[in-house]
């Protein structure tokens, strides 16, 4: 069994050594959507018909003026999870493109969207993570939009939450500017490694915030929703995405945790984190 070395890189687990026992704070699978057609229109006209069963949700996809990607159609297994009230968190890995994988905030009570698209690039490009997201907000067909549009927010800038995912996985998340966060495991295979990954913050509803990171040395991302509305009790819903340890094959599993607020840094206003603006 290989050591992991904190200082080398290449002895860090691949994505698949975290799964085992990962996933035990996993909220259970949703069947509040199953028998649903719900269709969302993103600004550029692009118009996506979802209908779900219990565990799989059939998809078309028509894209709008300025939109390249090509009208498609296919059937792929879901997991959903309960946010909020009429808040749901929709999970779902491509078959026809397994490169690709799909994150779907759906706000039924206020008719709104948001997509988040998880791509694995075909081979590394200088500069950018090997996983990058696309986002993309938008309303549901049918239901008068209300409240406030999905917006990134830079909210969480300050704060350090503690995550536990199992009795064996823990770590700790500091939020250090619009485009940095640093993370350490505090419990797991991972005990003693740390970095510096790139990161997004999208508000979907007052205290509930959509967090993406995307890893460097990993080639993987992930893809969470958590409610903050309570800083001693945080829940989240995630997943994470992106090659196994050959650098071949997509690895895609959801998971949970639970969370809490352990400190918020107040900067200067003068020397507030610097801007560097959406990935």
């Amino acid at each position: 069994m290989t050591t992991v070395n904190p200082a080398d890189t290449s002895t860090w687990l691949p994505l698949e050594g975290l799964a085992p026992g990962f996933d035990a704070h996993k909220a259970p699978h949703t069947t509040a959507l199953s028998g649903r057609e719900i269709t969302v229109v993103d600004d550029r006209g692009t118009r996506i018909v979802h209908r779900f069963d219990d565990d799989t949700v059939t998809w078309d996809y028509s894209p709008g003026a300025g939109d390249p990607t090509e009208a498609a159609s296919d059937t792929d297994d879901y997991e959903a999870f309960e946010v909020d009230d009429q808040l749901f968190f929709v999970q779902f890995h491509h078959r026809y493109l397994p490169n690709e994988a799909v994150s779907l905030i759906l706000d039924l009570r206020h008719g709104r969207a948001l997509a988040v698209i998880s791509v694995i690039l075909p081979a590394p490009e200088q500069g950018r993570t090997r996983v990058q997201h696309v986002f993309a907000p938008g309303v549901i067909e049918g239901v008068e939009p209300t409240g406030v549009e999905a917006a990134p927010t830079t909210t969480l800038i300050g704060r350090r939450v503690e995550w536990v995912y199992s009795e064996e996985h823990a770590y700790e998340h500091v939020y250090l500017s619009e485009r940095w966060y640093s993370w350490q495991c505090l419990a797991g295979p991972e005990r003693g490694l740390a970095d510096t990954d790139e990161n997004s913050v999208w508000e979907v509803r007052p205290g509930i915030y959509v967090f993406a990171w995307r890893e460097k040395v990993i080639p993987c991302a992930s893809v969470t929703i958590a409610d903050h509305r309570d800083a001693g009790a945080i829940r989240s819903h995630g997943v994470l995405f992106g090659l196994d340890e050959s650098g071949e094959v997509p690895t895609h599993f959801t998971f949970g945790a639970h969370g809490r607020l352990l400190s918020v840094t107040q900067h200067a206003p003068h020397l507030e984190p610097a801007s560097f603006g959406d990935v």
